[in-house]
């Protein structure tokens, strides 16, 4: 048969291999029975959550690649920004995609539950891959559990394949994107100077005096007007305005030393305005978007456990929506939303330094 003749001809089940994809929703060779209608609806349902796993951890290492380097190039912010806002939609999708399992009713679910044996949604490791890609500690997970370690017993143990074993390997091998986050923030020109500049350390911390100073300003403008408006005592709302400031100490000056990539962030985030601060601030503001999305998914998934099975253990032994409802607590970018705290308005912040340096650039 040559080609460009019609039997040549790529067809629309040819490019999606549809033969083969709609031959995998009969359960494991030698199932049996066959799956029912709300069986088989619970293994499509399941399968498209990994498909999308597959394409989220393909469009995070795209951005992971471009990220975790020594110089990120400007020009390719909006790239990055492009993989995380798609993810970001995905995560919205399929937080949406757990209302088709509710129409899964319990008694339906019971049917068949005993079939799945031991087999637990904990197991995906697509899942557990995109989590340490992220960068999610060990000390936030349930018992502290090593993912790596997990995977490498259910290596020994035959439940995954060489292959995906090497390819978490290779993920846990690496800085995370928290961390090549945090590394890309540390570079933050402050104030027109650069990390490695001579008088660096004094500009920084300059720049975080300032900062502190302006939120305990604008703090005493808070203080008279709730006073003024008789919306409470002077006492109670210093005290809490001024806690709030002396946290936001901490934060800048962890165990008395200038964190340089959160003083990076808090700069971004105070002088957004500034054209060379525009796409910067876009980036974090699509982590956020992204880890934001990813907690609206794992509460919709603890909602659906709980209206199907209720407080039942999970297939695979765990507390079920107990373990669920812990993973809602989940945070890996913990420091782009804690320093919401610190912003105060434009108006009380100090100017920038070499503003120009901010400016467009253009030729002449």
């Amino acid at each position: 048969m040559t080609e460009g003749t019609p039997g040549h001809r790529m067809t629309y089940g040819g490019y999606l291999q549809l033969d083969e994809l709609l031959a995998l929703q009969n359960g494991p060779e030698g199932y049996s029975p066959a799956p029912c209608n709300d069986e088989q609806h619970f293994i499509i349902v399941h399968q498209a959550f990994e498909l999308w796993f597959k394409l989220i951890l393909r469009e995070l290492k795209e951005a992971h690649v471009l990220l975790n380097q020594e110089h990120v190039p400007e020009e390719k912010l909006p790239k990055m920004v492009h993989h995380l806002e798609r993810v970001t939609e995905i995560f919205r999708l399929l937080s949406n995609q757990w209302k088709v399992m509710e129409t899964l009713a319990p008694q339906d679910f019971l049917a068949f539950r005993d079939k799945l044996g031991t087999s637990s949604g904990f197991e995906s490791w697509q899942m557990r891959e995109l989590e340490v890609l992220l960068g999610l500690e060990n000390s936030q997970r349930m018992g502290g559990m090593d993912p790596l370690e997990h995977m490498r017993k259910m290596a020994n143990e035959g439940k995954v394949s060489a292959s995906v074993l090497s390819d978490f390997e290779a993920t846990s091998s690496q800085p995370s994107l928290r961390e090549s986050l945090s590394a890309w923030l540390a570079r933050t020109p402050i104030n027109g100077s650069l990390a490695d500049s001579s008088k660096d350390s004094e500009i920084v911390e300059a720049f975080v005096d300032d900062h502190l100073e302006a939120m305990r300003e604008h703090g005493e403008q808070v203080i008279a007007h709730i006073v003024a408006i008789g919306h409470g005592e002077e006492a109670p709302v210093r005290g809490r305005i001024e806690a709030a400031t002396v946290q936001a100490a901490d934060f800048l000056r962890p165990e008395g030393v200038v964190s340089r990539s959160r003083a990076g962030l808090l700069f971004i985030e105070s002088y957004r305005d500034l054209p060379l601060l525009a796409w910067p601030r876009k980036l974090i503001d699509s982590f956020v978007a992204l880890e934001q999305s990813m907690l609206l998914f794992r509460s919709a998934h603890a909602r659906m456990v709980e209206r199907m099975i209720g407080r039942r253990m999970g297939t695979g032994g765990s507390s079920g929506v107990d373990y669920l409802d812990a993973t809602t607590k989940y945070r890996v970018f913990v420091d782009l939303w804690a320093v919401r705290t610190l912003l105060v308005k434009q108006d009380n912040l100090p100017p920038v330094d070499d503003s120009t340096f901010y400016g467009f650039a253009a030729n002449d």
